[in-house]
């Protein structure tokens, strides 16, 4: 462990001796920032674009900072499993290669947020303006006049204006809507306005105020999960990380010379590299639900 401690000290000093008169620190930064534009997929860069907009994406100094807090806890950990610096290196490279799948899964869960959001504005201002002008085409102007919606969701408002006006008819334009955005407060509307257009009914008031009600339910059901899923998963992480603790545990038990003995043997290798592994895959996998289908409801 005090070698890898050495190699750091070692290594900024040779950065700051090759880059003299610059900042340091501000050039790791941008490093980073090059790696993550040129290696990360499309789909991370589509959400990223959208986070950054929103004002939540992580600046290069925190992804920095996450890489450094990621390598020295793999570090530590491993080594405290092994006391082996090479396979603490392998660990450290594992560990760090997952931050761009954590940035993307974070940036999705945003993104989704983003999305639950306007769908939810897109729905509730559609069926107000629709209590107004009684034209279903008439209430998506509106909403877009309104500038309440944002893109994506603003572009696909104004196409589904555009296929009303050149088919002479909401069908088209409510399935395109639906199979975007398969929420069921998106569907439920569509289906009542189909309805209302089909059949010609004329009092719409408690047909729509009733579908105001269940999507304020929805969406109060949506919000609660959120805040269930955000006290879950602290809970999570402060149980996985006391999972990679055990290796603690038993050289407390065994005693450290009689641990260092057992290291010797390869099962005994095997076991504690399984156990390191599967804590990991049990975390990564659990990172992945809390921040998947956000605002599913």
């Amino acid at each position: 462990m005090e070698f890898l401690i050495v190699m750091a000290i070692a290594l900024f000093v040779a950065f700051y001796r090759v880059y003299k008169g610059q900042n340091v620190y501000k050039f790791i930064t941008e490093q980073v920032g090059v790696v993550y534009d040129k290696f990360a997929p499309y789909s991370f860069k589509m959400v990223r674009e959208k986070t950054k907009e929103l004002g939540k994406e992580y600046t290069a100094k925190q992804y920095t900072t996450q890489v450094i807090i990621f390598t020295i806890f793999a570090g530590v950990i491993s080594y405290m499993y092994f006391y082996n610096l090479i396979i603490s290196i392998i660990y450290i490279i594992i560990i760090d290669l997952s931050i761009p799948y954590l940035a993307f899964l974070r940036c999705k869960r945003i993104y989704s947020e983003f999305i639950f959001e306007q769908i939810q504005v897109y729905t509730t201002n559609t069926i107000m303006e629709f209590a107004t002008t009684q034209s279903f085409v008439k209430s998506l102007e509106g909403v877009v006049a309104s500038g309440v919606l944002e893109n994506p969701v603003l572009e696909d408002v104004n196409m589904m204006i555009s296929m009303a006006y050149e088919n002479g008819s909401i069908d088209q334009s409510l399935t395109y809507m639906s199979e975007k955005y398969p929420f069921y407060m998106v569907k439920n509307m569509h289906q009542l306005f189909l309805q209302i257009t089909n059949e010609g009914a004329r009092d719409t008031g408690e047909s729509l105020e009733n579908m105001q009600l269940d999507i304020d339910m929805l969406v109060e059901g949506v919000y609660r999960d959120r805040m269930d899923r955000d006290s879950f998963h602290k809970k999570f992480l402060r149980y996985g990380v006391m999972l990679y603790l055990m290796a603690m545990l038993i050289q407390y038990l065994l005693g450290r010379e009689t641990y260092m003995a057992l290291l010797d043997n390869i099962i005994v290798n095997i076991i504690l590299h399984f156990i390191l592994l599967v804590n990991s895959y049990f975390l990564l996998k659990g990172e992945k639900y809390y921040n998947e289908n956000v605002g599913g409801e």
